[in-house]
Order: structure tokens, then sequence, then C-alpha cells
């Protein structure tokens, strides 16, 4: 009787995915116990977004009574949310970002929970507009959802002082994003006219401003749109300026640019040099480092891609690439890769011992061994200096994303130690070689995902790599224990919605 492979006996000896009861809808089911716990709140942006953000297609901005805040925030804690704060002061005082897991459909929801009515720019949003009391006293239940919302004057009031505040600035993210957001608001103000009576304006913003102020916006119920060069938009200012807003006007045009400029260096940061900097927001719990491990074909590059685009729009991920392939190298490495093509033709044969493709029965030239040497101490390098980035952003609140990740225990296979392979190279070269994958061991990922697959289906995958390398490496993944670290083994067999629904559920419950 033929013995099943190692791998093949490790798969079907992992538990199956445990079935979970069915659980009410995230954001339902948190709106049910604020009315159980008698919160007193409301969803106080455009009804307009309202169904898409109870679907979780958008921020959820419920706004609490200062009274509740506590209680609200316990809620979201014991619903399954979890608490993000934001990087340099990204979000203004009296708002808080909640981020829950609906695992029925893989995303993520947002929830800003305020205790403030805050208004400005993109960023630097630090007008308050003092009418919390008057808002939620008015607030009203939605005919068909279970949620408290604004009533229509209340909705057209904000509408227009966030017009006045928010429309017009000159910092990139208004720059790019000004014309859409215009375009936004003229659509809920079209929405309200059938809602909402000039006279029920007027009235509402009589008892809170002035009332030439509460003449000019009932009339901007139907005129043109106002922003913040209008003259509405100085008039809601000046209003405001006295006890309203946190700044004065030149600490303000001083943070609105150290905020753009900040803003910039996240983004080019974020696309292209990706230093472990936090720029967003991070877990309050602290970073991660989460590997995710296989054999060439699993689908690493893959699942990396799905969590990232997943995880980034909410808070700060840093993507590490630690192979050798088509992901990203350090500088150190790049050079030799765009001269690797032409060294090893030139260089002949390759080790018996060479983990991909059709190794060659004859032992390795000198020109090669050469070769291997320099490429194994230039991959070492690059993967010391990723290491030190991950741990650096782990340590500083990055959840850190890694394909492939090294290791000491298998010597040939799976991002081990090149030099091995070479028995003529000096002692002293292999030790410094081996310190790189020494210090990976003394620092374990928190989360290791190892995507397992049958042999068959990675050759299926895979059809340049020998299927006794595949077998070999599948042996030697197994075994591997990364120094203690928390494993979980994924069958990258099962559908890839499985695996990715799987990988998310594990990061969630350990941010």
């Amino acid at each position: 009787m033929v013995q099943p492979h190692r791998a093949e006996r490790r798969l079907r000896a992992l538990r199956p995915m445990p079935p979970h009861a069915p659980r009410p809808d995230l954001v339902l089911d948190l709106l049910a116990r604020f009315g159980q716990q008698q919160i007193c709140y409301c969803y106080w942006k455009g009804t307009e977004k309202l169904a898409g953000a109870l679907g979780g297609e958008g921020d959820l901005d419920l706004l609490v009574s200062r009274a509740d805040h506590g209680r609200a925030q316990a809620i979201l804690l014991s619903a399954g949310f979890k608490f993000f704060p934001s990087v340099r002061e990204r979000e203004p005082v009296g708002v808080f970002t909640y981020l829950g897991f609906d695992e029925g459909h893989g995303r993520l929801v947002h929830v800003h929970l305020h205790t403030r009515l805050v208004s400005g720019g993109p960023l630097t949003r630090h007008w308050h507009l003092p009418w919390e009391e008057a808002v939620l006293a008015r607030a009203v239940s939605h005919e068909h959802l279970p949620v408290r919302h604004l009533d229509p004057a209340s909705e057209a009031l904000l509408l227009l002082t966030r017009c006045c505040l928010e429309c017009g600035g000159w910092d990139p993210v208004s720059l790019r994003r000004g014309r859409a957001q215009r375009a936004a608001f003229a659509t809920a103000r079209q929405g309200l006219r059938g809602k909402v009576s000039r006279e029920d304006v007027y009235a509402l913003a009589a008892a809170l401003l002035p009332d030439d102020l509460a003449v000019a916006f009932s009339d901007a119920l139907n005129g043109p749109l106002p922003d913040r060069h209008s003259p509405l938009g100085r008039a809601i200012r000046h209003h405001l300026a006295d006890g309203a807003r946190a700044y004065n006007g030149t600490e303000s045009a001083l943070r609105s640019a150290g905020r753009s400029m900040s803003w910039l260096l996240g983004r080019f940061n974020r696309d292209v040099v990706q230093l472990p900097r936090p720029w967003n927001r991070r877990p309050a719990a602290g970073g991660l480092v989460v590997a995710l491990v296989g054999v060439d074909g699993s689908g690493k590059s893959t699942l990396l891609s799905a969590l990232t685009q997943w995880l980034s729009p909410k808070f700060d991920v840093l993507p590490i690439y630690f192979g050798t392939g088509d992901g990203r190298p350090s500088l150190v490495l790049r050079p030799l890769k765009w001269l690797l093509p032409l060294a090893t033709r030139a260089a002949g044969s390759k080790p018996r011992v060479a983990s991909h493709g059709k190794p060659s029965a004859a032992a390795p030239s000198f020109a090669y061994g050469l070769l291997l040497t320099v490429w194994a101490l230039a991959v070492a390098a690059d993967k010391r200096a990723k290491l030190a980035a991950a741990w650096r952003g782990a340590n500083r609140g990055l959840l850190v994303l890694t394909d492939r990740y090294p290791q000491c225990e298998s010597r040939r296979f799976n991002d081990g130690p090149l030099l091995e392979r070479l028995p003529a190279v000096p002692g002293w070269l292999r030790r410094h070689e081996r310190a790189v994958y020494e210090r990976a061991r003394r620092l374990p990922p928190h989360l290791v995902l190892k995507l397992l697959a049958a042999p068959e289906s990675l050759a299926l995958r895979e059809p340049a790599m020998d299927p006794t390398v595949i077998r070999q490496r599948l042996d030697a993944l197994s075994g591997l224990a990364f120094g203690g670290a928390d494993i979980v083994c994924l069958d990258a067999d099962r559908p890839l919605e499985e695996v990715i629904l799987r990988a998310k559920r594990e990061i969630w419950q350990r941010l």
C-alpha cells in the first residue's frame, strides 16, 4: 500500500473551518444595542448615504450625547468593534474611529463616533458646530431602517454649513476631490428640497444663529451652492470664530500646510518608498508581523494582495517581500537581479540541490559557485534590512504582512540559507550568512499563515518546478516551527474566497 505524502497527511489532519453560527448584521446589531441601552445618538451625515453606510459601503458617522459617549464606546467594543487611534492628531477632538469585521461579507465596517459636530477641510477639521443638543433632540427614527437620523431641517442646516466650511480649500486633498465633493453636496441639497421648506430651515437657523444668518441659510437652500469664499461662508466663519474654532488664522494656516505636507509624504511613503512609518491609523493593541509562507504556486502573492487591499484603506499596512522573485527587492539586491540572467548563462550549471526548476545532475561549476556566493550574501543583506524594517514597523504600530519569512530550520528550501549548498565556501562566510537567518529565528512573526496544497495541485500551477522538488519543499514546510510562532495552516486547494476569508478572520482576531 502506498503511504500518503507527509504534506497530504497534514492536509487531511487539518480541521475544517468551524461552522459559525449565523450572526446578526454587525451594524444592525450595534444599533439594536444602542436602542436597548437608550443611547442618545443619531446618524448625522446625509440620509442619501444612510443605506450604503448601514451596508458597510461607507463610513457610519454617529453623533452621541456627551453623557452617553462612555457607554457607547463600551457597546462598540462588546459588539466586536475595535478602536483604531489616528496618527499625529489626524482625527479632531471628540471623534473616535472603530472598525468591525463583517464576516458574512468579508469586509471592514468603519464607525466614526462623534461627541462633537466638527467640520472644516479634510486635513484640518478645526471648526466646532455647538449644536449637538439641538440636533440630537430633533433626531427622528427611520421609516424602514432601525436607526435614528437627522430631521430634514437639521440635515439642511448642517449640509449648508459644511459647504461653507469644507468646499474651496487649497490643501492637496481638497484640490484632488473638491469637484466631486461639490457635486455630492449639490446632489444632497437637491434631494432635500422636496423634504424641507425654506421656512423650516429659517426656524431652526433662527434658534441657533443671528437673524441675518438665518435668512441667508434659508435663501441658500435654493440659491447658488455656498463655499468658504462665498458671502455666507465668510459670515458663518466670522460668527463661529470666537468660540468654535480650535486655532486662530495664523496657526490654522500653518497646521494646514504642515498636514498637507505630512499627507503628501505619507502617500509617497505608502506607494513608493514604503518606509516603516505610520501615516494614518494603527491598532490600539500595537503592531503585528504576519507571515504568509508556502511553496511556489500556493497563492502567497495573491493572498497578500487581497489582504493589503482589504486593510490598507482603513489603517496602516506595510507589505514586505522576503523572496527573490518578482516581488519588491531592496536597493542591495536590485542591481544583481538585473544582471542575474546574463551571469547565470555565463556561469554554467546549477547545483544538484537547486530548489526550483530542474536541477542539473552535474556539480556546479566554479563560476556558478562564485556567483551563488555573491548572490547569497546579497540576499542575506536584503533579508537583514527587511527584517529590521518589519520589526521597526510593528513596534511603531503597523500591521506588517510578509510574503515568505527567513528561517534556518530547513537549510535547503523555503527561504533558508543558500551557502549550505556549496561545501567549498569558507566557514566564516557561512556564519556571516547564517547570522541573518538566526536573527529571524529569534524574531518569529506574531502569526504565520501556512498555505498547504497537494503536490499535484502545485505541479499544475508551477509546471516548471520538478515534482521531486515540490515534495521535498512541502516536507520541509510542514515541519517548520518558525521559532515557536503562532501557526495557522490554510488549505490552498480550497476555493480562493474561502482561503482569503479564513486568513482575514485569523488576522482580525489578533488585531
